[in-house]
């Protein structure tokens, strides 16, 4: 008996070892897997279209109401700061919000017209410089034209080659006269419709909240109305960063552009100066219009080389403006790859003109944080998470993980 039970008690154990078990077949998996990302791609691919021919259709609703929402993220600052004080003393019902938003609107108004009423005398007078020169600069413009076409003679540069260098010279000239002259067009015919624009910022700042609360309400409670008021958050906080930074940069460069050039020497600096700050609100063509106008401008001038300096200061103002200064107006707001700003910037040209311009990257800013809560809602950390085999899951556990 005791043999026996020594014997029983020797027997190593066998420790149980447990491994995740995987109910799924492989294919099976793989198969739903894929297509319903077929048909979550289809469904994107149509409401992509959709939109497109919606914002086509409506785009001129749609850029006075983006401007509305924009003044409203900007004045809604100023409305919170004149609230402050009643707040802290529990008195908000001696400054409601409706009369704050009334007050914040009399001071924005009241800045702005002492700046156009010191600043429009000058710029009207360099306007009506600038398009009674027009006329010489198309002659001196014809002349480095002639003196281009001599040089290549003297170095024998073939005809064809003179033919189109020229051809383009000029194309790119008409291009350039043609987008600045239907910009500053388009906003004299919308003038009279800005008038609405006041009154959808002010409906946007007194009922902002009840917006938000409305918008939770079509969703479930539970974490289907949580992670909703997470996105609608990072939206308005998104939305937000973009368009605080869009005017410190506007103001920043107008600034910037109008003191360079006054230094530099080169006519109409104030004229350009404004130009450059409003230009800047449409991204990347902005710029590059107004660098060259402005070049153009110097290098048509009296002294040519003053061109040189013009171009030197605004490649320097670029450079400093998208990697010091603009990184640090944006901060944590939004984070977007250089190449998807221009991809995203060319396809809303293609839809929306003007109006698709701006409003590209905005509509990009708010897709990704979309994206973002897509997938931190289905604990994801990537789109092809969704996509990898079982046994592939498995494999990328870490050690010590498959019990």
């Amino acid at each position: 008996m005791n043999d026996d039970r020594l014997e029983i008690q020797e027997q190593p154990a066998e420790t149980p070892i447990r491994v995740r078990a995987i109910a799924l077949d492989e294919a099976s998996f793989s198969s739903r897997v894929i297509f319903r990302w077929i048909a979550i791609t289809i469904l994107v691919l149509f409401a992509a279209v959709t939109l497109g021919y919606i914002i086509n259709s409506l785009r001129l609703l749609l850029f006075f109401v983006v401007l509305a929402v924009f003044l409203a993220y900007l004045i809604d600052p100023l409305v919170k700061l004149i609230r402050r004080p009643f707040k802290s003393r529990h008195l908000e019902r001696f400054m409601p919000r409706p009369l704050a938003i009334v007050i914040a609107f009399a001071i924005v108004l009241s800045v702005v017209g002492l700046a156009v009423s010191y600043i429009a005398p000058r710029a009207v007078e360099q306007a009506k410089d600038f398009g009674a020169s027009l006329p010489n600069y198309a002659t001196s413009l014809r002349q480095a034209i002639n003196d281009m076409n001599r040089r290549f003679d003297r170095l024998r540069v073939p005809e064809e080659v003179q033919t189109r260098i020229n051809d383009q010279l000029v194309l790119v000239g008409e291009q350039i006269t043609t987008t600045a002259g239907g910009f500053l067009l388009s906003l004299l015919i919308y003038l009279p419709w800005i008038v609405i624009v006041p009154i959808l910022t002010f409906f946007m700042l007194k009922d902002g909240e009840l917006i938000r609360i409305s918008t939770l309400k079509m969703f479930p409670p539970g974490r289907w109305r949580e992670r909703a008021g997470l996105v609608l958050t990072d939206i308005s906080n998104t939305i937000a960063a973009y368009t605080r930074a869009m005017l410190v940069s506007s103001v920043f460069i107008g600034t910037i552009c109008s003191v360079g050039f006054y230094i530099i020497g080169l006519r109409y600096a104030l004229l350009l100066g404004i130009l450059a700050g409003i230009f800047e609100f449409v991204p990347l063509l902005g710029p590059l219009t107004i660098g060259i106008i402005s070049t153009a401008v110097a290098a048509l001038g009296s002294d040519p080389q003053r061109g040189i300096w013009v171009a030197i200061f605004l490649i320097v103002l670029r450079v400093f403006h998208d990697y010091v200064s603009y990184p640090r107006i944006v901060r944590e707001g939004i984070h977007l790859h250089p190449l998807l700003i221009i991809l995203s910037i060319l396809a809303g040209e293609q839809i929306a003109g003007i109006t698709g311009v701006v409003l590209a990257i905005p509509i990009v800013a708010i897709l990704t944080v979309l994206y973002k809560h897509v997938l931190e809602h289905h604990g994801r950390r990537t789109l092809l998470d969704g996509l990898r085999t079982p046994e592939t899951a498995v494999a990328e556990l870490p050690e010590g993980d498959e019990r």
